[in-house]
């Protein structure tokens, strides 16, 4: 256990508030104008998370803070104790959500210790529009008919392992996968190739940013942003209004640069997901 000096802890504090302030302040922005982004408000809806979760400063349950009772008060009671002018992570915390990190161990282990895959180019973006009138993001227009989009998933196939990507699949998509994913199969299929895999890591430290930090929180956060740029580049919507220009997974050279950020973002994920993996282990 470190003993961070009341200044020292401050100014990590306040430091994390600005910076995550870059992500909370234009999606605030937007949503009192009524405006929408499918890139930049994914992760605030998708996600179970505000922005002010997001902007709440936690050190990690392996720092201790030197404070006083005013300090105390700028801290959630039921997250953390304080005594004898220390702040630290309360036992009750941890002992109340015993369960949610077994879990999150369980997946984190499970898709760590498989070897990545790189062959679905993006496509359950397509997979989620094929054969619908009605798509899911309807401001904005498909770049390709739906005789192009059925013609790129006959001819390289779906390939997707994430259960929370699939469930949106259209009916006529559904069976085109070569597995039937359900809940149950998380833990079974999932793997550190999948984009959305990846950018779940920011799910997993915002449920345990009490005992992970907000530093890994926000290295999670910008994964997440980076890849969530990625997804609808490949995605078949004309973005270019929103600055968002595609990568065209529907030739061999989309597919190439696809596969190229995805092993990218694998990398980085394989760190952050490490770090998840070792704080959850930790507290055993």
């Amino acid at each position: 256990m470190v003993i961070l000096e009341q200044a020292d802890w401050k100014a990590r504090k306040l430091s994390h508030m600005r910076s995550v302030d870059n992500w909370v302040t234009p999606r605030l922005t937007r949503r009192a104008r009524q405006e929408k982004h499918p890139v930049d408000d994914f992760l605030f809806e998708y996600y179970p998370f505000s922005a002010a979760k997001l902007r709440t400063w936690h050190p990690g349950f392996t720092n201790a803070l030197q404070a006083d009772s005013d300090d105390f008060e700028e801290f959630d009671p039921d997250v953390y104790s304080f005594d004898n002018g220390t702040i630290r992570l309360s036992p009750s915390w941890i002992s109340q959500r015993t369960q949610t990190i077994a879990n999150s161990l369980t997946l984190l282990s499970a898709t760590h210790n498989r070897p990545a895959k790189t062959g679905c180019f993006g496509l359950h973006e397509w997979a989620m529009v094929l054969n619908q009138d009605t798509i899911r993001h309807s401001d904005f227009q498909l770049r390709l008919s739906q005789t192009e989009i059925a013609h790129t998933i006959d001819e390289v196939g779906l390939r997707c392992t994430h259960f929370d990507a699939f469930r949106f699949f259209t009916a006529d998509a559904r069976p085109l996968n070569p597995v039937q994913l359900t809940r149950n199969d998380q833990v079974a299929f999932e793997q550190p190739g999948c984009l959305h895999a990846n950018m779940d890591l920011y799910k997993h430290a915002m449920l345990l940013a009490p005992l992970v930090g907000s530093e890994l929180v926000r290295e999670c956060f910008q994964l997440a942003k980076d890849i969530r740029l990625v997804d609808m580049q490949v995605a078949p919507y004309e973005l270019s209004a929103i600055g968002v220009q595609p990568i065209r997974v529907e030739t061999q050279t989309g597919r190439q640069e696809y596969a190229e950020k995805q092993r990218s973002f694998t990398s980085r994920a394989h760190t952050l997901r490490t770090s998840l993996i070792a704080h959850c282990e930790g507290i055993r």
